[in-house]
């Protein structure tokens, strides 16, 4: 199956890179006519969208949707000393960024080289990612999906090591935050490319080689449901809006199949396309809620993601496991 989705991927990159290139706008013109060959808005490229921009907004900027240029400067350093994992000590926990500690089965796995999690916040120095609701916070969950998620978790505590289906989707190398949909920014891989035909636009994230291909126009939609929805696009104005349906649940609850995924994407400046999308999930969230992120233009190519179902981590995780009951160790979470 892995052969068949790399060449698959492989055959959906090369044609794609064939594509004629934008029609930019003219000297005096305003960026936002940027346009494709056939006359669309063009919102196509090679894109980073990390930031140390929180997805919800930290508490202690509670009602405070923007920061001023000295307190983000202040928040931005933290951040980076923080999250430094050169600085991480596993024998005491500190600078602590949310690593366990060594007596909690805390490792130091990766050093600082590996991450790419930005370094600055948003142009606007926002406080979340979150534009709504305006308390920068995600909805209160569901009674009947808080319920799930403690049952998950409880399970999960038992039965991790069972077998690679209990693993979490990213365990397995097969979804991730950051490649979505929605698309998030995390603490590496946070590159996107975007391209454009008359009758379709594709979305390549680089963390798991996710290549969504969205038809443009109203399409009959299958009749099954995919982990990462079934989606399909349209123009409103200069906007490109992708609404996606049909999603499968997520292993970890946080995606059900009731949830309406609405993504905006549109030109700002020949260097930066804005990214917004909301989430509509009745058995998740209580209420909808709406994100807003820039994708800013990088020099490519994306580096190739070589992670995929049973990967050498998976297997030493079960295999591990298995020795530790030969020996009748006990098995900590």
């Amino acid at each position: 199956m892995k052969s068949g989705v790399v060449a698959f991927g492989a055959l959906v990159v090369a044609a794609l890179m064939l594509l004629p290139l934008p029609v930019f706008a003219q000297a005096g013109q305003s960026v936002i006519s940027m346009r494709t060959p056939d006359g669309h808005p063009d919102v196509s490229g090679v894109f980073t969208f990390r930031t140390l921009t929180p997805l919800q907004r930290p508490v202690q900027f509670a009602g405070r949707e923007n920061l001023t240029a000295e307190e983000a400067a202040a928040f931005e350093s933290s951040e980076r000393t923080r999250q430094n994992r050169d600085l991480f000590d596993p024998e005491t926990g500190a600078p602590n960024a949310g690593y366990r500690p060594r007596a909690e089965g805390g490792v130091l796995s990766y050093n600082e080289f590996w991450y790419e999690r930005g370094i600055e916040l948003t142009s606007d120095n926002r406080t979340s990612l979150i534009v709504d609701p305006p308390d920068g916070r995600l909805p209160r969950q569901t009674e009947a999906a808080r319920l799930a998620a403690q049952q998950r978790r409880a399970y999960q505590e038992e039965h991790r090591y069972d077998s690679y289906e209990n693993r979490s989707m990213g365990d397995r190398c097969i979804m991730f935050s950051k490649s979505g949909p929605p698309m998030r920014s995390g603490a590496y891989n946070n590159n996107v490319m975007v391209f454009q035909t008359p009758g379709y636009v594709a979305i390549l994230t680089e963390q798991a080689r996710q290549a969504r291909l969205i038809p443009l126009g109203d399409t009959a939609r299958p009749p099954i449901s995919q982990l990462a929805g079934v989606s399909r696009g349209h123009w409103e104005g200069e906007t490109l809006v992708i609404e996606t349906t049909q999603f499968r649940e997520r292993a970890g609850g946080a995606t059900s199949p009731k949830m309406h995924l609405v993504e905006r994407l549109r030109r700002l400046d020949p260097d930066t396309v804005a990214y917004e999308y909301t989430v509509t999930d009745p058995t998740v969230y209580t209420a909808p809620y709406t994100a807003m992120m820039p994708l800013r233009r990088m020099d490519g190519p994306l580096f190739e993601y070589a992670c995929h179902e049973g990967n050498i981590g998976l297997y030493g995780i079960l295999a591990g496991a298995r020795n530790l009951e030969r020996l009748g160790r006990e098995l900590r979470p």
